[in-house]
């Protein structure tokens, strides 16, 4: 059964300041197709209703019929309308949106946001989509309504409508981590994640491990398979088979990593090594490992994904690979502040920050076999 909708935002905003009609014009039409200038008059006969209908729509005001405001909204795409830069008042607001909001890696990403929003003046609105990868429907009324100065989407995708919704109004957005390919047109911020998963499995490898287990994240986001794809690399440039009934698929959260732990480490041909896609599902493995009387690292060695503040403080402390979340949040939300102040479109970026291995007491060579 589909969850209801969340309620995405927990601040109020100013009244909303309806947009002049006639100065606003539709940008030029993808190269190819006939370049068009409308003004909102146009649109409004066009939808057959008046320009400060079409005023209320593109500043998000609830008071228009939900048939009209679908109505215009196509027009405003159709025309490929975009309000310009200089025109487009903006409240002091930064957009934070999380597919959900329930651990350590959250607050990360939220204290580098929070660190340039401050340097910028603005303060931040924080929303979730519930677990799921595109927020509800009513989101982006709400960013309309709202202004803000900039969206910053974390593993968290636009729809189409959506997508067209914001660049009308032109409110920039930035994804980062992107749960799939955001497509060349979205600026993106991620971390080089198949790297990582590289470089983890490489220092089991190198510690003498021939059989290594993994617990993978949703195999529908794109960090989670390219640290996969990097544990496979790991393996076959060593030499070593990929074993399918090693490999865990998991979802990023602690009851998982202690259930497919659980898993891995009972089967008679164990593993004698783990890689775990992220901190957390590392944390879960090891209450599984103490609960089946294996000890961290004599018995098996436990990397994981993020170094989180607990991957210092748990015993022993756990070898991961430390992904920048709060270095990503920052250039993500001076990214968006970037696309705001540009005089036109910018052209998309794609930036990848580096992860590193960070090796503590939860890896060491295997004992024996």
């Amino acid at each position: 059964m589909r969850p209801p909708e969340p309620a995405e935002t927990r601040t109020t905003t100013a009244q909303d300041r309806s947009a002049t009609p006639a100065q606003e014009r539709s940008a030029p039409r993808a190269e190819g197709r006939t370049a068009q200038t409308a003004t909102l008059a146009e649109i409004a006969r066009e939808a057959g209703v008046s320009a400060p209908t079409v005023s209320k729509v593109l500043n998000g005001r609830a008071d228009v019929a939900p048939a009209t405001r679908t109505r215009v909204e196509e027009l405003l795409r159709a025309h490929g309308y975009r309000r310009r830069r200089a025109e487009a008042t903006r409240s002091p607001l930064l957009d934070l949106v999380f597919h959900e909001l329930e651990s350590a890696w959250a607050m990360e990403v939220i204290r580098g946001v929070e660190n340039v929003a401050r340097d910028a003046g603005l303060s931040v609105v924080l929303s979730e989509s519930a677990g799921r990868l595109t927020p509800g429907r009513t989101w982006a009324d709400q960013v309309a309504a709202r202004r803000p100065h900039g969206v910053v989407l974390v593993l968290s995708e636009l729809d189409e409508s959506q997508r067209a919704l914001l660049t009308s109004r032109s409110i920039p957005f930035v994804v980062m981590d992107p749960a799939g390919d955001p497509g060349a047109d979205v600026p993106s911020i991620g971390a080089t994640n198949w790297q990582g998963g590289l470089a983890a499995t490489r220092h089991l490898v190198d510690l003498g491990h021939r059989r290594i287990g993994a617990i993978s994240g949703p195999p529908a986001m794109m960090c989670s398979r390219a640290r996969i794809d990097g544990y496979r690399a790991a393996l076959e440039t060593a030499g070593l088979p990929v074993d399918p009934g090693l490999i865990k698929t998991g979802d990023f959260h602690h009851e998982t990593g202690y259930r497919l732990g659980r898993e891995l480490l009972s089967r008679p041909d164990r593993p004698t090594a783990v890689f775990a896609g992220n901190d957390l599902q590392a944390l879960g493995l090891y209450e599984a490992a103490r609960e089946l009387g294996l000890r961290i690292p004599e018995d098996v060695s436990v990397v994981g994904f993020d170094d989180l503040p607990v991957a210092r403080w748990v015993g022993p402390p756990l070898t991961t690979v430390r992904q920048p979340l709060t270095e990503m949040a920052e250039a993500a939300a001076r990214l968006v502040l970037e696309l705001g102040r540009a005089d036109e479109a910018s052209a998309a970026t794609r930036v990848e920050l580096a992860t590193s291995l960070v090796v503590r007491a939860s890896t060491g060579a295997p004992g024996a076999e």
